[in-house]
């Protein structure tokens, strides 16, 4: 099956809404990544670490890369980015989220539902 090609209003809308889910910096990404809490969360993908871990080391790349050297495969991450924090964000646990799995799975994600 071909890969759709986006054309550059796809890919205008899938970095604004990438810019809109993803609201931690690239050093607070780093730095969560970085911590048991974050490596406590998600489902492995066999070789020990999270699939959310993974892609949250994918979206600090693409948050220093230029916007013109963004591929198809990296803008395919950010709509899978987005549709994750979307997803996520609307099961949304009772309570305080402080200290939850729920919260660190979104961090790894590259969002911190507490910053909004």
């Amino acid at each position: 099956m071909a890969k759709h090609v986006l054309s550059e209003d796809e890919r205008r809308d899938v970095r604004r809404d990438f810019g809109r889910a993803v609201n931690m910096t690239p050093k607070e990404l780093e730095d969560w990544l970085d911590t048991d809490e974050s490596r406590s969360v998600g489902q492995s993908d066999g070789d020990g670490e999270s699939v959310g871990h993974a892609s949250g080391r994918r979206i600090v790349q693409i948050l220093r890369s230029e916007q013109a050297d963004l591929d198809d495969d990296d803008h395919d991450h950010m709509k899978k980015v987005v549709g994750y924090v979307h997803r996520h964000s609307a099961q949304r646990p009772e309570g305080d989220v402080t200290d939850t799995r729920w919260r660190y799975s979104l961090m790894n994600w590259g969002n911190d539902p507490l910053k909004d």
